[in-house]
């Protein structure tokens, strides 16, 4: 069996692609900081598709944490697929960068850039041994675009971005794509702009894009997925704001993406 770990993962994109992954036979190891809204998740992924899934509630900026997450994937059989969801926005709802809290700065870096190198790190040797290993960042709009509010999470989702693409040209035995889901209706989204909350896709709706990667296992780069079951590269640039991604707060993520727009405003 396939092995995923899936961070960010008690509700938002990050469950409705556990359940996609389940729903196709791979065994899961879902991480998020509420524990027991991550393990009811886990408990509704166990019970409609039978596949093996770990909950291990934590923070991914915890480095304890990470290695737990990874000896987990190893006890299933190995690590096949490692999905970093979780993010912080930084600031909720978001602000201005005059009004950019520096320490909400640090946390949206701790937790967008610093823990998915880290959790990369820990994961690599499993990948490796793979022969199919594959790395996703999601990643948002807001990486590639300059949207008012949207400064320090964006910044911290555009050095992910660059990460990947790093990581991609060093690891070429790897698949490595940086994902834009595009806007999704999810609880980082209404954190972020409570007045934007309403009428947006489902995370479910961009998981068949996600999948598709998996299936057609194109060249590590940059791919917006909204909506799309064959998703295309995405070119930077957006006319709309982006929209935070799904996952949960704290451990999960919302993301703003080319695809991810932040439909009403800035932001997604």
């Amino acid at each position: 069996m396939a092995v995923a770990i899936v961070t960010g993962a008690s509700k938002g994109l990050g469950l409705a692609l556990a359940h996609g992954l389940a729903g196709r036979g791979w065994d899961l190891v879902l991480d998020a900081r509420t524990a027991d809204v991550l393990e009811e998740g886990a408990a509704a992924v166990r019970a409609a598709h039978g596949t093996r899934v770990v909950a291990l509630p934590g923070d991914v900026r915890d480095a304890v944490h990470r290695r737990e997450l990874v000896a987990a994937a190893r006890g299933l059989g190995g690590l096949d697929l490692l999905v970093n969801n979780a993010s912080a926005l930084g600031a909720a709802p978001l602000v201005r960068l005059e009004e950019q809290p520096l320490e909400g700065l640090r946390e949206a870096l701790e937790t967008n850039v610093v823990a998915v190198l880290g959790l990369v790190q820990e994961g690599l040797p499993v990948l490796r041994e793979s022969g199919a290993g594959a790395v996703v960042v999601v990643s948002s709009d807001a990486a590639v675009e300059a949207y008012g509010t949207w400064g320090g999470y964006g910044a911290s989702k555009a050095a992910a971005d660059l990460l990947a693409a790093v990581l991609a040209v060093e690891e070429p035995g790897l698949r490595v794509w940086a994902v834009d889901p595009g806007d999704m209706e999810t609880d980082m989204y209404a954190a972020a702009d409570p007045s934007g909350v309403g009428g947006r896709p489902s995370p479910e709706s961009v998981v068949p894009g996600l999948l598709s990667l998996l299936d057609r296992r194109p060249a590590s780069g940059r791919y917006g997925v909204a909506g799309a079951a064959s998703p295309e590269t995405v070119a930077p640039g957006s006319a709309s704001p982006p929209a935070p991604a799904s996952g949960s707060a704290g451990s999960a993520g919302s993301a703003p993406a080319h695809a991810h727009a932040r439909t009403t405003g800035p932001g997604r």
